[in-house]
């Protein structure tokens, strides 16, 4: 009677123990989720500042120029000629922005279809030749997971082009050990690892809180003038 009461307690321990596990578990990636979700809020705040406003600063500008009594007709047609150039600016800008935070093709289509338009995007701007190969199969359902993964592509993307000058990106899906994992690759200038908490500019801490609201694991690894190696799985 003794033993089952010591081992009751044993369990009830161990069960507590695995509850507040789950409890802290939870709580980290919420704690990554509002820290990713207040860098993205900055990261369109500094967009609509530097760009699109800048923009319609310009525009409204020049509309009032116009006000301006007996304007000669070469001075009027310039002013609308900026005003009309700046206008289609700040609307391809704001196309780029909305396509930025939700790409069309990968809220109707899924994940791989966002990654081949993604790809075949930088691909067309002409910096860089990317690799991508894909033996997953992308359950449509789990798109709400799936834009985290589209976000990490991105933010890599985005820092093999602007920080590691990389002109070479591989990208692959695959099964390994059970798990859906990416691994991802460049041949940019790389840095230090010892170094990597001083590179608050490579947005390393916003691929890592992705990474765990998905629940998943993250190496990295990276030399000087070696490019750097990325794998995640989720």
């Amino acid at each position: 009677m003794k033993v089952t009461k010591h081992f009751n307690r044993i369990v009830m321990e161990k069960k507590l123990e695995f509850d507040d596990l789950d409890i802290f578990q939870k709580s980290t990636q919420l704690s990554a989720l509002v820290k990713t979700l207040e860098s993205d809020r900055k990261r369109i705040a500094q967009s609509l500042h530097d760009d699109i406003c800048s923009k319609l600063n310009v525009i409204s500008l020049n509309c009032h120029l116009l006000k301006i009594p007996n304007l000669p007709p070469k001075e009027i047609e310039e002013i609308t000629k900026n005003i009309i150039e700046y206008t289609s600016k700040a609307l391809n800008s704001s196309k780029k922005m909305t396509h930025s935070l939700l790409p069309p093709v990968l809220d109707k289509f899924g994940l791989h279809a966002g990654i081949e338009e993604l790809c075949a995007q930088l691909i067309d701007d002409g910096t860089v030749a990317i690799q991508y190969e894909n033996t997953l199969k992308f359950d449509f359902e789990e798109n709400d997971n799936h834009i985290h993964v589209f976000r990490i592509l991105q933010e890599l993307f985005a820092n093999s082009i602007q920080h590691g000058k990389a002109t070479s990106i591989s990208l692959f899906f695959d099964i390994i050990d059970g798990k859906r994992t990416c691994k991802y690759l460049d041949n940019g200038i790389g840095f230090d690892m010892n170094q990597l908490k001083n590179h608050k500019g490579l947005g390393i801490k916003n691929v890592v809180s992705r990474v765990e609201v998905l629940g998943g694991s993250l190496s990295m690894e990276s030399q000087i003038n070696n490019g750097i190696s990325v794998v995640f799985n989720f």
